[in-house]
């Protein structure tokens, strides 16, 4: 006789983590974060910064211009918005 699992393990699908820097926080709970990417380009080699610019939710609109913060993909806030804020990696020079 197979054992079934009282409690089935239900495990969500992995979520993307980026890293990036404030560069706007003029809106209602969202702030706008740009992301660097290095990469070697496909025909010369050499390492060029590619950089994307993502709306994220700020529930407590505590990030500011210049912090380092870490965001994480969720579902659809809005148009625009798919990802939310973490942490606060470094805050930026005062």
């Amino acid at each position: 006789m197979a054992e079934t699992p009282t409690t089935p393990s239900v495990q969500r699908g992995h979520r993307k983590e980026r890293v990036g820097e404030v560069i706007a926080a003029r809106m209602a709970k969202t702030i706008t974060v740009r992301v660097e990417r290095r990469f070697a380009h496909p025909r010369f080699r050499k390492v060029v910064k590619a950089y994307k610019k993502y709306y994220v939710h700020d529930e407590k609109g505590e990030a500011r211009v210049g912090d380092r913060v870490r965001i994480v993909e969720t579902r659809p806030i809005s148009k625009t918005k798919r990802w939310r804020l973490v942490e606060i990696l470094e805050r930026a020079a005062a």
